[in-house]
């Protein structure tokens, strides 16, 4: 009777721990990496099909099936449409609006955000739901009493028509009293003492520690505005005023076969700008968002 000896086998304990070892350090790194990609494909793919467009001639975007492949007219396309709008001009206009904006948001925030957590008044708690009422009642909800104000002010087709009314910001003021409210009272009773006064206290103190908060709310404005279609197609309808947005939509031909070789040309341009500024805020941004969740 031959009796073979039995082969060594792993310990139970061995082999979980190797199981347990790849699917930690291999298999959930690879597929929350296959998430990522996908997702990323998805949000980008109206990109990606504009930039395919705005390469291709209507014979190769109306062909059947469809082809997926970037063609040789993306320059031409754009001159196209940088020349018959004007494009040059409408970057200009947007982004002074902007600007001008996101700029004038956070000026007013910081300063009024001060005055709510150092200074007491009569009626403060009343004036500050005021404030938080107002998100209640967006910029299309009130667009036609903003108008008559803008009309009788003599204000169509200004910049001031397109830049004061989104001045004022609940967010931005709910954003820095938050975090003027988590400063040592104790730097303030020290600004005091050493005969510093409040508009030197908020420049020397304040600010410096609001830079994170107020580049966050920057970028966050500048890109809403830079989106605002309704309002600037109102009240801006000079060539000298109107918005990028809004001459877009001249690329759109109603009375015959649309251009999109065109309108998507002229739509990348006009993401450039946004683009730039998020990816030099981005950082900033994140911080900012990560500090208000903390306070």
């Amino acid at each position: 009777m031959n009796m073979q000896p039995s082969l060594p086998t792993a310990p139970q304990s061995q082999t979980n721990w190797n199981w347990n070892s790849m699917r930690k350090h291999v298999l959930a790194p690879v597929f929350s990496h296959a998430v990522m990609i996908v997702a990323v494909l998805v949000i980008m793919f109206p990109m990606i099909y504009a930039f395919i467009i705005a390469t291709q001639t209507p014979a190769q975007y109306y062909q059947f099936p469809p082809r997926f492949l970037p063609g040789s007219h993306f320059v031409e396309n754009v001159r196209f449409a940088w020349e018959r709008i004007h494009l040059g001009r409408l970057l200009l206009n947007t982004s002074f609006v902007a600007l001008s904006v996101a700029l004038g948001k956070i000026v007013l925030s910081v300063t009024a955000a001060f005055a709510f957590v150092y200074f007491e008044f009569r009626g403060k708690p009343f004036f500050f739901v005021l404030i938080l009422i107002t998100h209640m009642l967006p910029v299309p909800v009130r667009i036609v009493p903003t108008f008559e104000l803008i009309n009788s002010l003599g204000w169509i087709n200004t910049y001031k028509g397109l830049t004061i009314p989104f001045f004022a910001s609940a967010t931005g003021v709910l954003l820095f009293r938050q975090l003027y409210r988590t400063i040592p009272p104790s730097l303030a009773d020290a600004a005091r003492i050493d005969g510093a006064g409040p508009l030197q206290f908020l420049w020397s103190i304040v600010v410096p520690l609001s830079r994170t908060n107020m580049a966050a709310l920057f970028l966050i404005e500048f890109i809403y505005m830079w989106n605002q279609y309704l309002w600037p197609l109102i009240i801006a309808n000079a060539d000298t005023t109107r918005v990028v947005q809004v001459g877009l939509k001249q690329l759109v031909d109603t009375d015959a076969a649309v251009d999109w070789h065109f309108v998507m040309a002229g739509t990348l341009i006009a993401t450039i700008p946004p683009l730039i500024v998020l990816v030099v805020l981005q950082r900033s941004l994140i911080e900012g968002m990560s500090l208000y969740e903390e306070k």
